[in-house]
């Protein structure tokens, strides 16, 4: 865990890249109002964060860890509540909030790029919000069937339980750095 890096991982620092090469300028951990977040656009009052498919509880790519779980089940729910905070508070600042899943960069980065320069051009209000698992318990252990309940990030009194096959498969073939 101590070589686990909170900042310019590889997906932000690919997002970086690939944004810079479109033309786009940005300050890295940029202080807001509410936090420093991965990619700040200030004159814009855009805030771009890069969420990672464990830590962020990512519905496609989330692996539940089997040891230390009580831990691990607060320290997820604890991440959903900052980024909703964090998110809330930057839009009610006049800020606009866009979140992308390092699945996202890895499989699709033009699409993304695309996303945000139109995000960034005001386009789109929102952008990259949706559910999160703030909680995984295993329920048939000899099936390796777990039980999931989803939380949407900005509508809170969304929530629903899924059933699904535990797996630790990822995104396809990373994109290479140029």
């Amino acid at each position: 865990m101590a070589r686990i890096r909170g900042k310019h991982t590889r997906p932000e620092v690919l997002l970086r890249k690939a944004l810079w090469a479109a033309g786009l300028r940005y300050r890295l951990y940029g202080r807001t109002p509410i936090g420093r977040p991965d990619i700040v656009l200030k004159a814009r009052r855009v805030a771009i964060f890069v969420d990672g498919c464990f830590w962020h509880g990512c519905p496609r790519h989330y692996v539940r860890p089997r040891s230390r779980t009580a831990f691990w089940a607060a320290k997820l729910l604890d991440n959903f509540e900052r980024d909703r905070r964090q998110t809330l508070q930057l839009e009610k600042e006049g800020w606009r909030v866009y979140r992308v899943w390092e699945h996202e960069i890895f499989e699709a980065l033009p699409v993304v790029v695309r996303r945000i320069m139109v995000f960034v051009q005001g386009h789109r209000k929102q952008a990259g919000f949706g559910w999160r698992v703030v909680e995984a318990a295993e329920l048939l252990p000899e099936r390796d069937i777990e039980r999931w309940r989803l939380r949407d990030l900005i509508r809170s009194g969304r929530s629903t339980v899924i059933r699904r096959v535990r797996t630790t498969e990822k995104w396809s073939k990373p994109v290479a750095l140029r």
